[in-house]
Parts: C-alpha cells; structure tokens; sequence
C-alpha cells in the first residue's frame, strides 16, 4: 500500500492513497519505522 506524508507544522502526518489519515509521529524517521513495523 502507498502512504504520503505530510509535514504539519513542526511533525509529519501520514496517509493512506485514499487520502484517509493513518497516523501522526514526531519525524519523516519515526514515520517511515512504524510504516515498516505494520508492514511486517
């Protein structure tokens, strides 16, 4: 599945291809992890 993330005033934001929100985390870092961490 492809995600996009988004900067949102001082953390990144991450949704899903339908636009849905998924999650908040403090960097793109912290956000790529848990990506890797649901995809396992």
């Amino acid at each position: 599945m492809s995600y996009e993330i988004r900067y949102v005033y001082g953390h990144v934001e991450v949704y899903d291809q339908a636009g849905r929100f998924q999650f908040s985390a403090d960097s793109e870092r912290e956000a790529l992890e848990e990506l890797e961490h649901e995809a396992a």
